[in-house]
C-alpha cells in the first residue's frame, strides 16, 4: 500500500494544508522513500538508526541544521499517522533531533552609523515635532541605555508602586524591570537626558483634559491619544526614522541594543560591566559580543595593514 499517497491525501483534505505546505511534505517524504529504498528497507521497517544514518548523510552534504529539522517534522508527522493507522508501533523520528545549527551573530551598527541615527534631526516642515521630539529620546535611550523594546514599553513619567520602569533624571539613572522580572539600574547620558527632558517639556501638548488625566501619571513614551505606545510602534517608527536619516538597513530596537554592547566593549573591553548593564544573568549571553569586536578588530585590520591588504 502506498502510505505516503494516502498520508498527503489526509494532510491535504482532511487537516487542509496549504498548497505550498503539501508540496514540502511531497518533496520531504519522497526523500524519505529515496532513502528507505536505497537501504532495501519498507517505510514500515525504518528504525532510529536509519533516521540518524540519513540525517548524517544530509549534513555532511551540506543541508543546514534548520532545513534538516523541517525534514524531520514532516517525517515525524507521517510516522505519527501511521501510528494511529496501526501500521508501525513506534515513531522512528521521535527522538531524533537536528544538528544544531550556528547562533547567528547580533546585528549592529557601524559607530559612524549609530552616531549618524542619534543625531538626525528631521526638518519640522516635514514631521510633526511633538513626534520627533519624542522618536529622538526613544532612539537615545535604546541606544545610549542599551534597553530592551520592552523596557523601553515599561518606563513611567514618574517613580511610583505600580511603575514598571521609571527614569530618575536628577540621579540619571533608568531603573528598568527586566526578563525574569529582574529590575536593574542603567545609567543616562548627557544627551539622552537633554533629549527626555526636551521630550517630557512637550509630552501633554495636543492632549484633551480627560487625555492628560490618564497619562499624567502614567506611560513615559505615548501616542497621538495619550495610550502607552506598544512595543509594535516602536518598531515601525524606528524603521522609518532609520530610513530618513539615510541608513542602508532599516533599524530595530534590538539592533540599537547590539550597537550600545559591541561600542561599549569595543572601547572598554569590560565584559563584566557590560553584562551588568545589560541585565544578562549568564556571562556566556554577553560574551557574543566579544565575537562582534572581533569582527571589527579583523575589519580594521585588513583594511589598514600592508600585508593585509588584497591586490
Amino acid at each position: 500500500m502506498d502510505w505516503v499517497a494516502r498520508y498527503l491525501d489526509h494532510v491535504r483534505y482532511e487537516k487542509r494544508l496549504a498548497e505550498r505546505t503539501h508540496a514540502l511534505y511531497t518533496l520531504d517524504l519522497q526523500k524519505l522513500s529515496d532513502y528507505a529504498k536505497a537501504a532495501g528497507l519498507a517505510l514500515e521497517a525504518v528504525q532510529s538508526s536509519h533516521v540518524r544514518r540519513w540525517v548524517s548523510q544530509m549534513h555532511s552534504g551540506g543541508r543546514s541544521g534548520r532545513g534538516i529539522a523541517l525534514i524531520l517534522s514532516g517525517w515525524r508527522g507521517f510516522y505519527t499517522w501511521l501510528g494511529r493507522e496501526g501500521v508501525v508501533q513506534s515513531n522512528p523520528v521521535q527522538d531524533v533531533r537536528a544538528p544544531k545549527a550556528p547562533k547567528p551573530l547580533p546585528k549592529a551598527l557601524s559607530v559612524d552609523d549609530a552616531m549618524q541615527l542619534a543625531k538626525f534631526s528631521a526638518t519640522p516642515d516635514v514631521t510633526d515635532p511633538w513626534l520627533e521630539c519624542r522618536d529622538a529620546a526613544m532612539v537615545e535611550l535604546l541606544y545610549g541605555c542599551g534597553l530592551r523594546v520592552g523596557e523601553l514599553v515599561g518606563l513611567d513619567a514618574q517613580a511610583s508602586n505600580t511603575a514598571k520602569g521609571w527614569l530618575d533624571l536628577e540621579g540619571g539613572e533608568a531603573h528598568v524591570l527586566g526578563k525574569g522580572s529582574k529590575r536593574r539600574s542603567v545609567p543616562i547620558g548627557s544627551k539622552a537626558l537633554l533629549a527626555v527632558n526636551a521630550w517630557l517639556a512637550v509630552r501633554e501638548q495636543g492632549l484633551t483634559a480627560l487625555q492628560k488625566e490618564d497619562v499624567a501619571h502614567n506611560a513615559l513614551f505615548i501616542s497621538r491619544h495619550g495610550t502607552r505606545l506598544t512595543a509594535q510602534g516602536i518598531w515601525q517608527r524606528l524603521k522609518q526614522r532609520s530610513l530618513k536619516a539615510g541608513l542602508s538597513t532599516p533599524v530595530h530596537p534590538h539592533m540599537l541594543r547590539h550597537s550600545f554592547a559591541s561600542h561599549l566593549l569595543q572601547s572598554s573591553s569590560d565584559l563584566r560591566a557590560v553584562q551588568e548593564l545589560l541585565g544578562h544573568a549568564n556571562i556566556s549571553t554577553t560574551q557574543v559580543y566579544t565575537r562582534l569586536d572581533f569582527q571589527h578588530l579583523a575589519k580594521a585590520y585588513d583594511a589598514a595593514h600592508p600585508r593585509a591588504r588584497k591586490k
